[in-house]
């Protein structure tokens, strides 16, 4: 059976090639921004699902996988930010803090329909963050098409003193679980 990551993250590809499972990319279009509404881990639930059923609908004998990350921070969801002057907003709030990063996932047998999707969060602890350093690492571009504005695995790792939870989720995929998840589809990575 086809493996297919509906998604255009290049992090997320790492992740899955990390753990050695063979797929092939077809990003979604669905727009992130869906389900607003919604508390966040519903809203991370639903639009991974939703990002899975748009690439289902282009794959027979496949698995799909979705999934769908942001950050919280005082109760205000953070996608990726638009602009670079957008990126420097969200770090300056985020700075000195904590927050949590969701990320919502979906395997979706097109098979038979079969779907489950789970929701992870991740406590992370951003240090205090001087003007300087904000206007330093927006200016590297990293920041740009990161939920929150930082990326864990780049030069966004000295901005964090701690985290609790899965690192890997805060990257955009929770590996653990999602490995667990596969077996109920009968794949196993160990």
């Amino acid at each position: 059976m086809e493996i297919v990551l509906a998604s255009a993250s290049t992090r997320r590809k790492e992740l899955l090639e990390k753990i050695s499972l063979h797929f092939t990319v077809d990003p979604s279009d669905y727009p992130e921004a869906a389900y607003f509404e919604l508390k966040p881990h519903e809203r991370a639930k639903q639009v991974s699902l939703e990002k899975a059923r748009a690439v289902a609908a282009r794959h027979s004998n496949a698995l799909i996988i979705a999934a769908d990350t942001f950050i919280v921070s005082a109760g205000q969801v953070m996608g990726k930010p638009r602009s670079p002057n957008e990126a420097k907003r969200m770090l300056k709030a985020l700075s000195g803090r904590s927050h949590v990063a969701i990320t919502g996932f979906t395997i979706l047998d097109t098979t038979n329909g079969k779907t489950l999707s789970r929701v992870v969060e991740t406590m992370v602890y951003m240090r205090k963050l001087s003007e300087h350093e904000i206007d330093s690492y927006v200016s590297s571009s990293e920041p740009l098409d990161k939920a929150g504005a930082y990326a864990i695995q780049g030069l966004g790792s000295v901005l964090i003193d701690k985290i609790e939870g899965d690192y890997y989720n805060v990257m955009g995929l929770p590996l653990s679980t999602f490995a667990q998840a596969l077996k109920s589809f009968g794949v196993h990575v160990l």
